[in-house]
């Protein structure tokens, strides 16, 4: 049964008691909303189908990011990219109540991300892809009576071309030159072009798991969640064998740090469009240029398909000209 009352501020709230759920309450601007309200709740309760939805009233999107901050983004690999970009998230998003999030606002982020922060797609679907996997945990495992997940309900932008940028003539020497004054990021760099590793394989090197005799290493747990050997070539050998064995891993270095000092040094000798993850990008395509199968670049590279490793690799045109005859 459904009683009401007047507020002093104006405002009416009603409450409906039911033996077959908990006391409900809600307050209106208008006693006709609040009957209206009334109404249809007492029906959904008579036809056993309400689902108590006060809980989002209560709960704001910057509470569900801080608890999958808390069980969630720890189990994953990219946790601490994952850890910046909630954040972020969060000062944007973080006070607005569940219950009254639309796929309006999910767009509206969307496009402020696109328009005023003049982020790329691929970054603007990143964030989106959180957004949605955050509301979908929280209606499958923390049993949120959230109807419909906003953030499916919008288009994404497209992403980003691929790019590619390979090393030119002279770029690669100039690089090295940049880099001379800061400690192992040149033999860091010299790696991940003889090995198509990523940085954050480079940084889990172990020496228990480097085989020198046999030339090759294993990286127990990669990125697509798989351990791989890596085929080590002679120069690659030379550079790993030039490192000091202080320490468990092959570099104590944090990956921001490499970052960092790789922008700067091609700051320093006129390559500001260089990235780190370029120098994968050449190796890639260098072991295809050396006549490998794609068979064989994606055993040494980890690449899961075809598709990948077209993302990463462009051949020089001229180069399979010569090839053509």
């Amino acid at each position: 049964m459904a009683t009401y009352r007047k507020l002093p501020s104006g405002k009416w709230q009603v409450q409906i008691r039911s033996k077959n759920t908990a006391p409900l309450s809600k307050t209106f601007s208008s006693k006709l909303e609040a009957e209206k309200w009334a109404r249809l709740t007492e029906s959904q309760i008579d036809m056993g189908a309400f689902v108590d939805r006060s809980e989002l009233d209560t709960t704001t999107f910057g509470d569900l990011i801080d608890r999958y901050l808390i069980e969630v983004t720890p189990l994953k690999k990219s946790k601490d990219v994952e850890n910046r970009r909630l954040k972020a998230l969060k000062q944007q998003m973080g006070f607005m109540r569940l219950s009254a999030i639309q796929n309006k606002d999910i767009a509206a982020y969307r496009d402020r991300r696109l328009n005023v922060d003049e982020c790329s797609g691929s970054t603007v679907i990143k964030d989106i892809n959180s957004i949605s996997h955050i509301f979908n945990v929280a209606i499958k495992d923390w049993g949120y009576p959230i109807a419909n997940n906003p953030a499916q309900m919008i288009s994404k932008p497209k992403a980003n071309k691929g790019r590619d940028r390979r090393l030119e003539t002279g770029e690669l020497d100039l690089l090295i030159d940049g880099l001379e004054l800061t400690w192992g990021i040149q033999s860091i760099v010299l790696l991940a072009l003889e090995t198509g590793m990523r940085r954050s394989e480079i940084l889990s090197l172990k020496w228990v798991n480097i085989f020198i005799e046999d030339r090759y290493l294993i990286l127990p747990d990669t990125k697509n969640g798989d351990s791989r050997a890596v085929p080590l070539s002679l120069k690659a050998i030379e550079i790993i064998n030039a490192l000091e064995k202080s320490y468990e891993h092959l570099f104590i270095i944090k990956p921001d740090a490499i970052t960092r000092a790789f922008k700067r040094a091609c700051v320093r000798v006129g390559l500001d469009d260089l990235r780190f993850h370029d120098i994968r990008h050449e190796a890639t395509s260098r072991f295809f240029e050396l006549g490998l199968n794609t068979m064989e670049v994606s055993a040494i590279t980890g690449h899961k398909t075809l598709t990948m490793l077209k993302r990463y690799t462009h051949l020089k045109a001229k180069d399979l000209a010569l090839k053509l005859g």
